[in-house]
């Protein structure tokens, strides 16, 4: 017969056993989990031949020199002097600016604003790698 003075024993031991293996899981995978950007990539063709397009070169030297197709300007006077060299060039040419890795990171903001200010939306900072 069943005695009703009796109380009952509550085993928790399974329910922290699944607990700590939750929170192990938890714990590895957390870090792990990265965040995704979708990114839409050009299509290639393998059978369209690449043109070799005009573009315009910008270089700029660890004297703070900056070189455009051959020309040389100051880094002070760069934005006025891209206007008046940009002017009869169309918007839609590539613009490649590599400039020495010793540089603070606002001069090469700089050339980059410059540049964009002057109308120019194809702008790419070319690296070494």
């Amino acid at each position: 017969m069943y005695d009703f003075n009796q109380k009952p024993e509550l085993n928790v031991t399974p329910l922290v056993d699944i607990m700590l293996v939750l929170l192990a899981i938890l714990m590895v995978t957390a870090p792990v989990i990265e965040f995704e950007e979708s990114v839409n990539l050009p299509r290639g063709s393998k059978s369209k031949q690449v043109q070799d397009s005009k573009k315009i070169n910008i270089i700029v030297t660890k004297e703070r020199f900056v070189r455009i197709n051959k020309n040389k300007y100051t880094i002070e006077n760069f934005p006025d002097s891209f206007m008046l060299y940009s002017q009869n060039k169309n918007k839609n040419t590539s613009v490649h600016i590599r400039a020495d890795k010793t540089l603070i990171y606002n001069d090469v903001i700089f050339i980059l604003k410059s540049v964009k200010e002057a109308g120019f939306t194809k702008v790419a900072l070319i690296t070494d790698g």
